[in-house]
């Protein structure tokens, strides 16, 4: 949906990879890059006090009510932190090649109101391909391990 609100009117930058590649590709100024990474990181913080009522203040990274990985992302039990480092990193790499395919007109790119859904379909299936070993983060800007750890949640949160 962000896509479609505001996809006309700013690119629908919500992620600070794309708008980084956006700029190497020299479809956006590299003035903007602050700006726009200013805005996501802000959007990253707007659910502060949903998360506290929550868990009661009650910070933790794991159990039944953890709230850490609302801000980052954490290897599942059965990876090793290399391999979930290497799985966000294809993850945004994919996402990145797809965006690009389907913004390039010498490609076929997406239909002028189909870009919403095709968008919204890139992160579904990488999520469902990729998201059960380290989850959807695909965004360097949501994954925010030093915040949670200055903000509450202390050194559990690296692994």
């Amino acid at each position: 949906m962000g896509v479609h609100v505001g996809g006309k009117v700013s690119g629908a930058h919500m992620n600070s990879a794309v708008s980084f590649a956006v700029c190497v590709f020299g479809h956006l100024h590299w003035k903007m890059l602050p700006l726009y990474i200013s805005g996501q990181l802000l959007g990253s913080f707007v659910g502060a006090d949903a998360i506290h009522h929550y868990c009661g203040g009650n910070l933790t990274v794991s159990g039944p009510k953890a709230t850490a990985g609302i801000f980052a992302t954490y290897p599942a039990s059965y990876i090793s932190l290399q391999a979930g480092f290497l799985d966000q990193v294809l993850g945004t790499a994919m996402l990145l090649l797809c965006i690009m395919a389907l913004m390039d007109q010498r490609n076929q790119p997406a239909q002028l109101d189909g870009e919403p859904m095709a968008m919204a379909a890139l992160v579904v299936l990488i999520g469902v391909s990729m998201g059960s070993n380290s989850g959807y983060a695909i965004n360097p800007t949501r994954d925010l391990v030093l915040f949670t750890a200055a903000a509450g949640w202390g050194l559990d949160v690296f692994p």
